[in-house]
This record gives C-alpha cells, structure tokens and sequence, in this order.
C-alpha cells in the first residue's frame, strides 16, 4: 500500500492506492489557506477508512514541485516527519509530470508540455511522452529533463499540445492546442510514484527534497532583490 499526498495545486489531497495503482481512498479539498489544518486529519481519515496503519504503508509519494513555495514546503514536511517516525521511504514527483498524466487520462494525449505559471513573468515548463501508460520526462542532449523556468511569451520548439494554467502565458504556435482545466490529485502522483517506486526505489527523509527551480524562492522579493 502507498499513501500519497499533494499541497501543491491549490487543495489539500490525500490518496492510497495498492501496488497495482488502484485507488483505495481519495479526498480533495480545494483551497489553500487550510492545507496545514487540513492535511494529518485527512490522512488519519484515510487510514482508518481503508483500515490500514501506517506500519502497513510501503512508501510515501508527494509532490514535489516545482510550483507554490508554501505548499511544497507543507507535503514535503508531513513526509519527511512520517519517514523519519515510521521508517518509510519517500519518493518525490515532479508537478510538472502529474500535469502531463492528468493530460494523458483526461484527453489521451501522448505527447504534451507542461506549463505552470510560476509568476513573476515566468513559467515553470516541461515536456513530457508517453512510456506504458506514463508520462514520462523528455531528456535532452546531455540527458537533463526538460524541467526549466521560462519567460512570459516563449514560444515551444515543437507544435505539441500544452497543458497546464501556464500555457496562454506561452506564446502559441497557429493551431496549437492547449489544455488549462485539468485535476491532477494525490491519485495522480500516487500512480506516478509507484511507477518510480517500482523503477528506481525510495529515499530517506533527509533525501527527500523539493524542487523549487527558482532557487530564491524561500526569500522575500526584498532579500531577491526585486524590490
């Protein structure tokens, strides 16, 4: 069993699926001014709905970033204190992948980016491909993902879909399409997580890191400099 959780796209979302990537339980609160009130209250919920302990949990998957500081800071915290008090492995899942699934589950695409509006003029963006039912990242040349901070009305290489609230930020290619209005949840990186999981393994609470991409973005805009 894998409990998964995100605070990262504006909601509080806790889910647990099986190995098998079957969702168990799922609860979405929408709204960010409550996730930390929110957030162990849901997940004692969701154990004693699927009659599980946290003894019976094989890792624990959140999201990761790249996106809001806070709420990437509140599900890596939870995890990070569970991993360290239950002995659990964590596995961190990109944002900018749970867009892209959520894109291949509800439009089948196979091939998209992933854009999300990181402020600032800018947006957090990916690009993402189909493996067996996963998106999975596109590397480059140096085999780096994608996963970059790009200006306001960039234009993508490559007339693909994008996907995510960044995308009419991005200037379009004619035609091409894009998809705003998608709901990746904990289920999301609950199936990304195992897939990791599966390949890859798990790591301790002290390797289980956020992504920012913006690397100042712990500090205030006067200590960026911004101000």
């Amino acid at each position: 069993m894998f409990l998964a959780m995100d605070t990262v796209f504006d909601q509080c979302s806790i889910a647990i699926l099986d190995s098998g990537g079957a969702v168990l339980f799922s609860q979405t609160e929408s709204g960010k001014r409550m996730q930390t009130q929110q957030i162990l209250p849901m997940i004692d919920a969701a154990l004693t709905e699927t009659q599980l302990k946290l003894a019976d949990i094989q890792a624990l998957l959140f999201n990761r970033g790249p996106g809001a500081f806070s709420g990437i800071r509140i599900n890596t915290a939870v995890v990070q204190a569970l991993s360290v008090a239950h002995d659990l492995p964590c596995v961190g899942v990109s944002s900018l992948q749970a867009i892209a699934q959520s894109a291949y589950q509800e439009n089948g695409l196979a091939q998209v980016y992933s854009a999300l509006d990181a402020r600032m003029q800018q947006v957090y963006f990916g690009q993402y491909s189909l493996v067996d039912g996963i998106m999975q990242p596109v590397f480059d040349e140096q085999n780096e993902d994608t996963e970059q901070l790009l200006d306001y009305d960039s234009q993508t290489e490559l007339n693909i879909a994008i996907a995510g609230n960044g995308a009419e930020l991005l200037s379009l290619h004619n035609e091409q399409v894009i998809y705003q209005s998608l709901n990746p949840n904990a289920a999301t990186i609950g199936q990304l997580g195992i897939a990791q999981f599966k390949a890859k393994g798990g790591t301790d609470a002290a390797n289980a890191l956020p992504i920012y991409l913006r690397n100042q973005a712990w500090k205030t805009l006067k200590e960026q400099g911004k101000t």
